[in-house]
């Protein structure tokens, strides 16, 4: 908007004194329109389009506060300030509950009239300007980072740092910045994932305290030593298929209610499934030692049966294991009525030093949006999948059962088992009927594809890496970067059908490097 477009329509009794104040006004290009009383104004806007309103509160006749609804309703978008000798709080309060842009306090001098135009007309053009900015002088940083040889602490800050950015840039209009941004974000997930081409087995063979926090170290490092045995009450929430972008989504909705005590992030194990990482998390291994200690409750990709039935008993026997004389429950909620009914019990879930809740609501959508177009309608892209996200928090039981929770004395911790990623170019791969069906890892005996392809990690000798193989030449294909896996029969029908969904089980980012965030009840 050039600024000798700006109209203005000034209201004040005693205007006559302004008229310094609007001659520097328009020196800067402003044509501005003066009136002494309310009604005057009313007709104004009504006859004459304005881009601004300047409202004095004290005015013979309708006070400025009785004006400004007739106003709004006239032109319900169009911005007020009021302005006002009083100071006193009911004032401000009842002008800030009738929807004014801002509030300036008498004397004004030109120069504060000035920002106030500035700031309602031009900020969003002007945040703009420094968010383009700012991402343009951490650009060379974040490249240089990930070019450089990093350590699995820095490749977190790489990420929270393109993420911070990536919902900097998705609220501004210039979309040219973002462009380069996502050019960025998929360089680093090239070298993401050669990164853990590089690491991954050695890390899963290592001493817990020479390795980054993974999932079967999750409980025990970060969950467990938070726990005060009749003290007070621990809550570990586990979101399914939480990414990092989501959780910052809900921060500012649970920052009214919690203080975010600690943000932090650790790694999910491959493969970036619910039925691997949410196992491993709440056994305490990874998926090979428990297939091999728990056989009665494991269940491989081919076998029939439910992945994730045995939760509860997983954690029973690592609480057992590791000695901690608590009490415990574990709950799932999957439908609205499960919320409901955790929330409405939750003071009976205080007597327990540890309480456990499962939440599957993203990763239903995620599924959801893979299969309904009505779903990707709604959530075509990162910034809109987050904001769905953010809406399902906002409306439902979970925040109910945070809120109710505020008032007593807990600790909250906010994990997941893994993320995931908007997947955009198909790979072909063959593989026999009992293959897995997940489009970012395939796990069977017969798998053929391009061995050359770098968007594919191959895992030949699963317990390596500390992976169950159900065949005796059982093998393991990784997606990496934003490709997914597509069979040769119908291969464009599935590519055209699967592209633009938000899938896991692979290597990026986005799965693997997923939040773990501490909250206190404020006051």
């Amino acid at each position: 908007m050039q600024e000798s477009a700006v109209k203005i329509l000034w209201v004040d009794d005693e205007i006559a004194l302004l008229k310094p104040h609007m001659i520097f006004l328009k020196q800067k290009g402003m044509e501005v329109t003066p009136v002494t009383n309310g009604d005057d104004a009313i007709d104004m806007v009504t006859q004459e389009d304005f881009d601004l309103v300047f409202l004095d509160e004290n005015m013979p006749g309708q006070s400025g506060l009785e004006v400004l609804p007739q106003i709004k309703k006239i032109r319900p978008h169009l911005p007020i300030v009021m302005i006002t000798k009083s100071e006193e709080e009911h004032i401000m309060e009842s002008a800030i509950g009738k929807q004014i842009s801002d509030y300036l306090i008498k004397p004004v001098n030109p120069n504060q009239i000035l920002l106030s135009v500035k700031k309602i007309l031009q900020g969003r053009t002007l945040v703009s300007q420094s968010i383009n900015q700012g991402y343009q002088q951490d650009f060379s940083q974040i490249g240089q980072m990930f070019f450089d040889d990093i350590s699995a602490e820095e490749w977190v800050e790489v990420y929270h740092k393109l993420v911070h950015w990536e919902i900097q840039l998705s609220g501004i209009e210039d979309q040219s910045m973002m462009e380069i941004l996502q050019s960025q974000k998929s360089e680093a997930n090239v070298n993401f994932g050669k990164f853990i081409a590089q690491n991954y087995v050695d890390w899963v063979n290592s001493p817990v305290s020479e390795r980054p926090v993974l999932s079967p170290d999750l409980l025990g490092e970060k969950v467990f030593p938070h726990i005060k045995a009749g003290e007070h009450s621990l809550f570990f929430i586990l979101i399914d298929c939480l990414r990092y972008d989501q959780w910052k989504a809900f921060e500012p909705i649970l920052a009214q209610y919690y203080n975010i005590d600690k943000e932090e992030s650790y790694y999910a194990i491959l493969p970036t499934a619910t039925q691997y990482a949410r196992n491993s998390i709440f056994a305490g291994m990874f998926p090979y030692d428990i297939s091999e200690k728990f056989p009665k409750y494991w269940v491989n990709d081919d076998e029939d049966g439910g992945k994730n039935l045995h939760e509860a008993d997983f954690l029973k026997e690592q609480i057992i294991r590791k000695r901690l004389n608590i009490k415990h429950s574990y709950h799932k909620i999957i439908t609205a009525d499960d919320g409901k009914q955790i929330a409405d019990n939750v003071l009976n879930l205080l007597h327990n030093d540890l309480n456990v809740i499962v939440v599957n609501f993203i990763d239903l959508l995620s599924h959801a949006r893979a299969e309904m177009n009505i779903i990707k309608e709604l959530a075509p892209d990162e910034a809109a999948y987050r904001s769905i996200s953010r809406s399902w928090l906002e409306h439902s039981s979970l925040l109910e059962l945070f809120k109710k929770l505020r008032d007593r004395k807990v600790k909250i911790i906010i994990s997941t088992d893994h993320g995931t990623i908007r997947v955009k170019r198909p790979l072909k791969i063959i593989g026999d009927r009992n293959t897995t069906t997940n489009l970012r890892y395939k796990q069977g005996r017969n798998l053929n594809y391009d061995t050359k392809s770098r968007q594919i990690l191959s895992i030949n000798k699963p317990q390596e890496a500390k992976l169950p193989k159900s065949t005796v030449s059982g093998t393991y294909a990784f997606a990496l970067e934003d490709c997914f896996f597509v069979y040769p029969n119908n291969f464009h029908y599935y590519a055209d059908f699967y592209k633009d969904t938000f899938q896991h089980g692979g290597i990026s980012m986005e799965e693997m490097i997923v939040p773990i965030v501490s909250l206190s009840p404020k006051g």
